[in-house]
């Protein structure tokens, strides 16, 4: 089997002083994705660029203490790819892909965080422009290759994504351009979809269960008034082999949990 994990970490330096690190020691993952780093490559070294012997392969945002993405992996990559957006998105730090390939599979990880559109019309705006940019990106790379993305998507997709569905529809998160995004993506046999939401095809009728974000007001945790918003979206062949999957709420490194799924391949 092959472990593979996503979280978002809000600071791997604060995810750490509440036990982030023994907690992936003790789970093995083959692979974990992870998302708002908030730190810069000399935050990382000889600290957290290495963590359970799996090497970690990043991209961090120009700005400190902001976003960040990385992966860490027990199996050494054939290619690293760093950015999809030279633009505009990768001085941010939110797409790092990890390729693996052999005479029989084509296959890469990638560890992605979307924007927030919460704090205003300017993010909110930029949000869109990620989705545009990445939408297209993620079709050429789907004719080319197997992959899974895992990150923390920013996007609750139906109803049964968020608690109080209801009350959310104007909000950043749950708006309908966002949401058509996704079932865009999410079309089956379609040139700009065909990609599969792993987590919904293992619990297709999970509510409070599947949520991986809470807020920090109020007693959102306490009373699980949750989104989900933490994803692998894989290719067909590879949501094919999706065996398990297991959202970790026992201890709260950050406002996400972790998702781990198995899938039945090796590399």
């Amino acid at each position: 089997m092959f472990k593979l994990t996503s979280l978002n970490l809000n600071g791997i330096r604060s995810a750490a002083t509440k036990g982030v690190i023994p907690w992936i020691e003790t789970t093995r993952p083959d692979c974990i994705c992870v998302q708002e780093i908030k730190a810069q490559q000399a935050d990382m070294l000889d600290k957290f660029d290495v963590i359970d012997e799996m090497n970690g392969y990043f991209q961090f945002a120009e700005k400190k203490g902001y976003s960040g993405v990385g992966i860490y992996t027990r199996h050494a990559p054939s290619d690293v790819v760093v950015g999809f957006s030279p633009n505009e998105f990768d001085a941010e730090g939110r797409y790092v892909e990890l390729r693996f390939d052999t005479p029989t599979r084509k296959l890469s990880i990638i560890s992605c965080y979307f924007p927030s559109g919460s704090s205003g019309d300017i993010r909110q705006a930029a949000k869109y422009r990620f989705l545009a940019e990445l939408h297209p990106h993620l079709m050429r790379l789907r004719a080319e290759r197997d992959f899974i993305l895992c990150g923390d998507i920013n996007i609750a997709h139906t109803n049964a994504d968020i608690k109080n569905w209801r009350s959310n529809q104007k909000n950043s998160g749950f708006l309908p351009e966002e949401r058509s995004w996704m079932t865009q993506l999410l079309e089956k046999e379609t040139e700009t979809g065909g990609l599969v939401d792993v987590y919904r095809v293992l619990q297709p009728d999970t509510t409070d269960a599947c949520y991986t974000w809470w807020s920090n007001r109020g007693q959102a945790y306490a009373n699980n008034v949750g989104w989900r918003l933490d994803y692998h979206l894989a290719t067909p062949a590879i949501a094919a082999l999706a065996r398990k999957e297991h959202i970790y709420k026992d201890v709260k490194f950050s406002d996400h949990a972790p998702i781990t799924i198995d899938y039945d391949f090796q590399l």
